[in-house]
């Protein structure tokens, strides 16, 4: 029997140091957004998020994955992903507004809301879909705003005419409301270059890497963008589809088939009376089999006593039919038997005849 592997003491600290290491990046985001150093504070958080996306393939790597590494994830990423990119924009936009701190608390608490669920559901299970947006995914496009609308890019666009608070505002709540949706969104690809999968999440993984050193400020909201949209069109149109089968199998169904007739019209008469109350038809009871009755005896006559088979009584006969004739013919012989000793009546007439 092949013994379990082990992990190594020294590996099991490896994935939760990168934890940490997220950790630091988003306590530290925040002290930069509250000096007003937000270029530092959005590469901080971006750089937390490759960390959190390499502590569990590290894990699992290393055999080295636990129940209280997942927990520290979680945590991690709730201030990483949900405290620290709501206040970097609260401090760099929304903090001349009265109530607009409310923002900050709805986008971290649907991104506590949404780090609980998974935990519950999707942890430590192999899948290829998220239920909702990633908490890592809605506050690095959070973060990486404020690197985008710094660029020429984004004067030249739509977004740069509207009011930089109302934007900030409506990315904020959007983002807020997908955490906690149901909508699927695809699941990072893993790294290895035995499949297909694998070979795709690895390119993936050194294109963002190569856009965090060479074009972060154009690079990082765009690319966003597209996953959150992606995921919902792909949502929209499975909806669509399934509702369209939905309806076309209703289509397909006739009344006729289950002896319904539909009448062209409905009369007045058959309408019931709405001060009545309704009550729903019940369906028929099912009749069971009565088992079968018994015959009743009377009272009077005596039940017939069964019949028993008499092989003695004829095995008697013929035993008594053999004594009978064996006496007959005994009584026959009897008689046929001439009898013996002396008979005076002949013993005298021979004597006279002699005598003469």
């Amino acid at each position: 029997m092949r013994r379990p592997r082990l992990p190594r003491p020294r590996m099991v600290m490896l994935p939760n140091g990168l934890t940490l290491a997220n950790l630091f990046c988003g306590v530290y985001a925040i002290v930069s957004a509250s000096r007003g150093e937000f270029d530092l504070a959005v590469r901080l958080i971006l750089i937390g998020g490759v960390a959190d996306a390499l502590d569990g393939r590290v894990a699992r790597a290393t055999n080295s994955g636990s129940r209280f590494g997942e927990e520290l994830d979680s945590l991690v990423d709730a201030i990483s992903f949900g405290l620290a990119p709501a206040l970097l924009l609260y401090f760099a936009v929304l903090r001349h507004e009265g109530w607009d701190w409310v923002l900050v608390f709805l986008f971290a608490a649907c991104a506590v809301m949404r780090l609980a669920r998974f935990n519950i559901e999707q942890a430590g299970h192999a899948k290829t879909h998220f239920r909702g947006l990633p908490s890592p995914a809605a506050g690095g496009l959070l973060a990486s705003y404020w690197w985008f609308s710094q660029t020429p890019i984004y004067q030249q666009t739509i977004i740069g005419d509207l009011p930089w608070h109302t934007v900030v505002r409506v990315l904020m709540a959007g983002l807020s409301f997908l955490m906690i949706s149901q909508i699927p969104y695809l699941a990072w690809p893993t790294f290895n270059l035995r499949s297909v999968r694998g070979v795709v999440g690895l390119l993936i993984f050194i294109g963002l890497g190569i856009g965090l050193i060479f074009l972060p400020k154009a690079f990082f909201f765009p690319v966003g963008v597209l996953y959150v949209v992606t995921g919902v069109l792909s949502a929209l149109v499975r909806g669509l589809l399934d509702r369209g089968a939905n309806t076309a199998e209703h289509a397909a169904v006739d009344p006729a088939d289950y002896g319904v007739d539909v009448e062209d019209g409905i009369d007045e008469d058959e309408i019931e009376d709405e001060d009545e109350p309704f009550v729903a038809p019940q369906p028929p009871r099912q009749q069971q089999p009565r088992p079968p009755a018994r015959e009743q005896r009377p009272k009077d006559k005596p039940a017939r006593e069964p019949q028993r088979d008499t092989p003695r009584e004829s095995s008697r006969e013929p035993s008594r039919e053999s004594e009978s004739e064996s006496e007959g013919l005994k009584r026959k012989r009897r008689r046929r038997r001439p009898r013996r000793g002396p008979n005076p009546s002949t013993d005298q007439q021979s004597s006279e005849g002699s005598s003469e």
